[in-house]
């Protein structure tokens, strides 16, 4: 399997290399498949800001959306219910 990659040196602690290494041999997997998981796991999770910031960006894209009133709210739930 070819995975093009940047090659990365980073240091740890004693303890986070001893944790990684009971992960790995359970895992069964390369130390180096372990780090990439661990990093798609913190990196891959947006905050709720993130989101919010996503939301306010995209805010009004689709000026055609058609949204409607209020009052057809309540109507339209009582069309699908039935």
């Amino acid at each position: 399997m070819y995975m093009p990659a940047i090659r990365t040196q980073i240091y740890l602690t004693a303890e986070q290399r001893t944790k990684l290494d009971s992960r790995r041999k359970r895992e069964r997997k390369s130390l180096a498949a372990v780090v990439r998981d661990a990093i798609d796991a913190y990196v891959g999770k947006e905050t709720p800001a993130e989101v919010r910031k996503i939301l306010e960006d995209t805010f009004g894209t689709n000026p055609r959306l058609s949204v409607p009133s209020r009052d057809e709210w309540g109507e339209r739930g009582q069309r699908k219910r039935t």
